[in-house]
């Protein structure tokens, strides 16, 4: 199973920056998004890093042009009946995602793989929207991609071992170290990391300490590169509380239960770094 076209759906953070990773690989990408304004403003963050790679002398100029002459703008779901891959990287919402995978069943080619990049919803629901569940599986990259080295590859229940196997290779040649992971509520990278910052919120909610001393406790006792709370506030207090709540769901744990700081947080809007106010102000 060759791959060669390959279609990104949302423009948006992830979704551009699998993109850029995927036209750096000399993939041809179709980069889709509802909304022009939305593609055009993903396309212009691309451009910005390959030509701050360009300063840096980790890239030529002429290979910048080449990137970015390898990604297509895509408004309409039906180009992709020409995809190999169809890589969905839009907001972590189960009903979203679902109705995207049924159109795509529809449109796309019948060897074609289906991923999602979901970073903690369960993959076998997102297949069982398809007549394809064998060829649905999860690609969770980490933010931001050009950097992070990580891929969590998740298989879903049905998912077929030939289309596991090309996607560990494509993911090798994005220059990424893919993980191979099964299906559970938030994975590995989620269930791991979200209750430890849910349980900084918990130390910042009860008094323990100030959001400063918690995040230099982490930082330089635990040698993390960014404090919890401040990590918080760069993945987007909304999303913080979606995957806690999806974790709590899942387990049906108490331990999973999101902290009422961060409920509160999120319903006066302060959702981090992207609202200029979350736990610090930006």
């Amino acid at each position: 199973m060759t791959i060669q076209k390959v279609m990104v759906i949302g423009a948006g953070q992830m979704g551009g920056g699998i993109a850029q990773v995927c036209a750096q690989a000399g993939y041809d990408i179709l980069l889709n998004d509802i909304k022009e304004e939305s593609y055009t403003k993903g396309l212009a963050v691309i451009s910005k890093n390959l030509s701050r790679n360009v300063e840096k002398g980790r890239m030529s100029e002429e290979e910048k042009t080449a990137v970015l002459g390898r990604i297509t703008k895509s408004l309409d779901l039906q180009d992709a009946k020409n995809a190999d891959i169809v890589i969905e990287a839009a907001v972590e919402n189960m009903e979203v995602k679902r109705s995207i995978f049924a159109k795509l069943d529809e449109i796309a080619p019948d060897h074609a793989i289906l991923a999602s990049n979901t970073s903690s919803l369960p993959i076998t629901e997102i297949a069982a929207a398809t007549n394809r569940p064998e060829k649905v599986i999860g690609m969770h990259f980490m933010n931001p991609v050009p950097v992070m080295k990580l891929v969590e590859i998740i298989r879903g229940l049905a998912t077929d071992d030939e289309v596991y196997e090309a996607v560990e290779t494509m993911t090798k040649k994005l220059s990424k170290v893919p993980v191979e992971v099964n299906d559970f509520p938030g994975f590995v990278a989620n269930r791991v990391l979200m209750p430890m910052i849910n349980e900084a919120i918990y130390t910042l909610y009860e008094g323990v300490a100030t959001k400063e001393a918690i995040d230099d406790v982490m930082k330089l006792g635990m040698n993390h590169p960014m404090g919890p709370l401040q990590l918080a506030d760069f993945i987007g207090l909304d999303t913080c509380l979606y995957i806690m709540e999806t974790l709590h769901e899942g387990f049906g744990d108490s331990k999973y239960r999101p902290c009422p700081l961060l409920r509160k947080y999120v319903k006066a809007g302060w959702l981090g770094k992207k609202t200029g106010r979350g736990f610090y102000q930006y």
